[in-house]
């Protein structure tokens, strides 16, 4: 087999498989280094693939249980089959992966299985599973490893009561009882999911607000939501200790962030979901000079570059978000540099999306960072409730904020929670990237009767006024 490269890439995930397609196409002799069975990395095994899968099957029994006769539509008793939801989760992962599998040999690109490790800036030796050997050698090699959860020092993970989230996307049975540490995405979504269930969801923040950096108006508004599922929250909360009181039953001892009385809270499962961190097990970063910052990632100049010029690294390993359409955008940008062009990626336009119900999506700057700025700024609303269509499916929880230039009235951050929140935030993705004004999204004609009117009404409200409110 072949062995020499022009690129090399390690992770099969968002930004690897992505940054092997495009530089395929682009003409560029290519190797995918993947130590998984399976191409799509944590997104698409154990991410926003099945989670996903799980949330809309959660959501259509809820809907059921909860919705189905206000539609005037009459059911039995419903329950559920969790083998089967899981089963059909694992069925939409395998053909996601299999979809995968297929680009990369339509492309004819040649994969490597096993863990890459570095033996010079240009060369890599790769290890499989029996152990066996490959080295390997390109002019540019590309690092996209992606993270892995964030352990919690004080409740070390078993994957077994005390469990992250790649347990939680396949639990053979409901819990009863649920305690999440981290009000994230993670904790928000998977929360979501079981309590739709009839699991009692409780779920532990230190912060005094879920999801920190998101517009406050929308993340408040968002709680409320999710507190009619029953999820309980304890935010401003900091989990100090826990382990199991029997076999069957785990707990946290948690307090008050600033100090306080101390709290015991039991229950089935623990799910720590305290957040990602950069994963470079196996890749011998040291023999090479890398050294991650004090953030863990490595940093890079402005071409993806490392401190070695021909190492590259994309996703969640360097700076921003860790979010897979970051990872493939930079994966995109990165080998078109390397191929001389010259790509362009906003990082100020890349949307932010939770899956609960409602969603919340959200693009460009909040009212806590612009305030923050001293930035002048107007505001323009408009709530579901007032939307025909989301009246004529009965989903009128949330709203959509448009902030723009006081003066410009150039849009600055659209926030919309709300039914297709995450489908919305596109046109608001297209509008900011082209610096449209509030005017501009305003005077555009949206067909009615539709989610999207809501942004146009919001933009109104920028201004002059929503017509409909």
């Amino acid at each position: 087999m072949e062995t020499k490269f022009d690129i090399l890439v390690i992770g099969g995930g968002p930004g690897g498989y992505v940054a092997a397609i495009r530089g395929a196409q682009l003409g560029f002799k290519i190797a995918l280094v993947e130590k998984r069975d399976t191409l799509g990395g944590t997104c698409l095994n154990v991410g926003c693939i099945p989670s996903k899968a799980l949330l809309d099957s959660s959501e259509a029994y809820h809907l059921i249980q909860h919705k189905a006769e206000v539609h005037g539509i009459k059911v039995g008793d419903v329950s559920v089959d969790i083998s089967k939801m899981m089963a059909r989760k694992e069925a939409v992962v395998s053909a996601t992966t299999k979809g995968i599998d297929y680009l990369i040999k339509k492309n004819k690109i040649t994969r490597f299985q096993g863990i890459g490790t570095f033996l010079s800036s240009t060369s890599l030796r790769v290890t499989d599973k029996a152990g066996n050997t490959t080295e390997l050698t390109a002019d540019r090699i590309i690092i996209a490893t992606g993270s892995i959860p964030t352990p919690f020092p004080l409740l070390p993970t078993d994957g077994k009561r005390i469990i992250t989230s790649n347990e939680a996307l396949s639990l053979t049975e409901i819990p009863s009882r649920l305690t999440i540490i981290g009000g994230g995405v993670i904790g928000l979504e998977l929360g979501s999911v079981y309590a739709r269930l009839g699991t009692a969801v409780s779920i532990v923040e230190y912060l005094p607000a879920i999801v920190p950096g998101m517009d406050k108006e929308l993340t408040s508004q968002l709680q409320k939501s999710l507190e009619k599922l029953g999820i309980r929250f304890y935010l401003g909360t900091k989990v100090t200790g826990g382990g199991y009181s029997n076999d069957t039953t785990v707990y946290v001892d948690m307090e008050p962030s600033k100090g306080g009385k101390s709290e015991k809270l039991e229950s089935d499962l623990i799910l720590v979901a305290i957040g990602r961190q950069p994963y470079f097990d196996g890749l011998g970063l040291e023999r090479v000079g890398i050294t991650p910052g004090p953030d863990k990632r490595l940093p890079v100049n402005d071409h993806f570059q490392t401190t070695v010029p021909s190492i590259c690294a994309i996703g969640d390993i360097i700076k921003g978000p860790m979010i897979a359409h970051k990872a493939s955008e930079e994966a995109v940008a990165c080998i078109e540099l390397i191929a001389g062009q010259k790509p362009h990626l906003n990082y100020q336009t890349i949307p932010f999306v939770i899956y609960t119900w409602p969603e919340a999506a959200a693009v460009g700057a909040t009212e806590e960072q612009l305030k923050q700025d001293n930035r002048s700024y107007k505001t323009g609303k408009f709530p579901f409730k007032a939307s025909g269509r989301a009246r004529a499916a009965e989903e009128s929880e949330g709203f959509v904020k448009v902030l723009a230039d006081a003066d410009t009235d150039e849009v600055l951050g659209i926030h919309i929670l709300g039914p297709r929140a995450a489908d919305m935030i596109g046109e608001a993705v297209l509008g900011m990237e082209y610096k449209a004004s509030s005017e501009d999204i305003a005077r555009l004609t949206h067909a009615h009767p539709t989610y999207s009117e809501a942004l146009k009404e919001a933009a109104l409200a920028v201004g002059s006024g929503a017509i409909h409110l």
